[in-house]
């Protein structure tokens, strides 16, 4: 199989400062990209602890969690819910055009953002972002469009490393921590 190679466009020198929003893919990313149906054709999802808690310590900062996915499943919805993520978008056929009205209400441009894909339909917003991930076991030809690679495979604790990797970037890794760590006690 042969495709015409994708040139990665240059982008300007990551200031961390900027990043104010981490939008996320769903299957593929928050799961390992298994769609599973039952015989009643119920869908079910797996999901990794880890990642929700990455969730709930990046839901300590000021920083905006976003999902977006060309699906709809009630069982995104459900995750989302419980993860506290701030906006949810389902049924999203043209992901770029979707997260440039949600940057324009909240007055924001892409050098804020920080996407997380796994395949081709992430592309064009992988390429308009500040900085754009993917989870390990994403295609060989994502993986060399990205500017960084996770360690962890999709819905295999990638979004918790990839929270992790920002949080820790603009110094407010522990104190994420300590304020998740205070609601608990």
């Amino acid at each position: 199989m042969s495709y015409r190679k994708i040139e990665k466009p240059y982008k300007t020198i990551l200031k961390w400062h900027n990043i104010k929003m981490l939008v996320f893919d769903f299957d593929g990313v928050l799961t390992d990209g298994r769609i599973i149906y039952d015989s009643s054709g119920s869908e079910s999802k797996n999901f990794d602890a880890h990642d929700g808690m990455g969730f709930l310590i990046l839901r300590q900062t000021d920083l905006i969690s976003v999902v977006i996915t060309g699906r709809n499943s009630n069982v995104v919805q459900r995750r989302c819910e419980d993860l506290g993520i701030n906006y949810v978008f389902q049924g999203v056929h043209n992901k770029l055009e979707r997260i440039s009205q949600l940057l324009e209400e909240l007055k924001l441009s892409f050098e804020n953002v920080l996407y997380m894909g796994d395949d081709w339909n992430d592309i064009p917003v992988m390429f308009k972002a500040a900085l754009s991930v993917c989870p390990a076991d994403a295609e060989p030809e994502i993986k060399s469009l990205v500017d960084h690679v996770t360690k962890h495979d999709g819905g295999r604790g990638a979004a918790r490393e990839c929270i992790e990797y920002v949080l820790t970037h603009k110094g407010m890794y522990e104190q994420a921590v300590v304020a998740y760590i205070n609601t608990i006690s």
